[in-house]
């Protein structure tokens, strides 16, 4: 019998939880450094195994709902999104995936780049000439924008669009991978009131939207109308749940990434030359953002691809073993937690040249790092459970990154901004840039 992995030294009762929740990449890098590729910590009594490196990484997801479970160790997020795409199992997932995909076909992308336009020209002309932002901030407001009015719609946003979000914040608060979330804290009190009311105003929309199909067409129109797996149609609440939970992929995650490929940008001169001359040929003003734009803004795609490996949304993912399963030269137990770090495994060397520097040019044609392994990258998962909306949210970034570059002329007043955890995201601190309309 193969031997179980390693473990870090850690404190009695609660091993080491308190380095996870202060510093988990920290901790993670101190695993790798000593242990190796594989190896253990534990959170309080939970053994949890970490697996480093492209290979474990396509175990992780191909053995995913065969071997590893997705949705238990995520059980704490169904009190925010209910039961609905992982977090409800894979039976349940499979049921639900036509609806789940429905909004991404490649038809609709058009359609969604026009209002990404629309509402990134909107904010830029809110700027005025010149000021100061917070563009942790701003990306934070600018992708709500997005999203409302692409997966409900402007009416849904101009009528009701502030008092969703400020209810989705409270949302945000109550998450705590400690403290479970049924005891009643005022936190936990306030997401189930959020809940509620959350409930309150989309019944009504839902209702009008079943009344009238072929007036809308947006994310909540293909939640309603295609059926799922079995032929039936979604009802009202898991229409609601679907829609909480594409709200924090499409904002959360989207948010973070954009506000870092701004900076990243500006705190390399030479790269932002490249991206400027690029716009000038490519976007000239007045243009419109379609496909082919999109497609060849070369420089700009390859540093959102760059922020997705220097700045994964989703720095750590988990699994629960089912069974025992055999890793390389070792076995993990049943009922272990398994664990992946992008953020660590994106900056292995022996897969990326000199990992710590931001090098967008690392995807261009003769070099072409992401693709020495299918797993090497995998900010937006793998297998069976990749982000469906990975097109949807890098279009965005890039039209953000684009629009901006091209009226304004920016400089980072907070050079070395460092990192914080919104619902789950990881995202630039505050970090404040000037800018000046060209």
């Amino acid at each position: 019998m193969k031997p179980t992995p390693s473990f870090l030294p850690g404190a009695p009762l609660l091993g080491n939880a308190l380095e996870f929740n202060n510093n988990r990449h920290a901790l993670i890098q101190r695993g790798l450094d000593e242990l190796g590729p594989v190896f253990a910590f534990k959170i309080g009594p939970k053994p949890v195994a970490v697996l480093i490196g492209p290979d474990y990484q396509q175990f992780f997801f191909m053995e995913t709902d065969k071997k590893l479970s997705i949705d238990k160790p995520y059980r704490s997020l169904e009190a925010l999104f209910g039961e609905v795409a992982f977090l409800a199992g894979p039976e349940v997932y499979q049921e639900q995936r036509p609806i789940l995909h429905s909004p991404f076909q490649r038809e609709k992308m058009l359609k969604y780049m026009n209002i990404m336009q629309c509402e990134v020209q909107a904010w830029l002309d809110s700027l005025g000439p010149e000021g100061e932002m917070d563009i942790s901030a701003e990306m934070g407001r600018l992708v709500q924008n997005v999203a409302g009015n692409a997966l409900m719609g402007q009416n849904f946003q101009s009528q009701v669009g502030r008092e969703f979000w400020d209810l989705y914040a409270d949302l945000g608060k109550s998450l705590n991978m400690v403290i479970p979330p049924n005891w009643p804290t005022p936190k936990n009190i306030r997401r189930d009131r959020a809940k509620r009311r959350m409930r309150q105003l989309l019944e009504p929309i839902i209702a009008e939207r079943r009344q009238n199909p072929g007036q809308y067409d947006d994310f909540l129109q293909d939640f309603i109308e295609t059926p799922s797996r079995s032929g039936s149609q979604a009802d009202d609440e898991t229409i609601i749940s679907l829609l909480r939970a594409l709200m924090f992929a499409s904002h959360e995650t989207t948010a973070g990434q954009a506000a870092w490929t701004i900076i990243e940008i500006l705190r390399h001169p030479d790269y932002e030359a490249l991206v400027r001359q690029e716009l000038e040929v490519i976007l000239p003003p007045r243009t419109a953002i379609d496909g082919t734009v999109l497609r060849n803004l070369e420089h700009v795609a390859w540093a959102v691809r760059e922020i997705e490996r220097l700045h994964p949304s989703a720095d750590i993912l988990m699994r629960l073993a089912e069974e025992d399963i055999e890793v390389g030269d070792f076995r993990v137990p049943k009922d272990w937690l398994v664990l992946i770090s992008p953020m660590i495994a994106h900056r292995l060397p022996e897969w990326f040249d000199e990992p710590e520097r931001f090098d967008p040019q690392r995807f261009a044609p003769g070099r072409e790092e992401d693709r020495r392994h299918r797993f090497s990258m995998v900010g937006f998962g793998g297998g069976v459970h990749k982000c469906a909306g990975m097109n949807f949210a890098n279009n965005e970034m890039m039209t953000i990154t684009a629009l901006l570059f091209q009226q304004f002329e920016l400089e980072l007043l907070t050079p070395n901004p460092g990192l914080m955890f919104g619902l789950g995201a990881a995202r630039p601190e505050p970090t404040r840039i000037h800018y000046r309309r060209i």
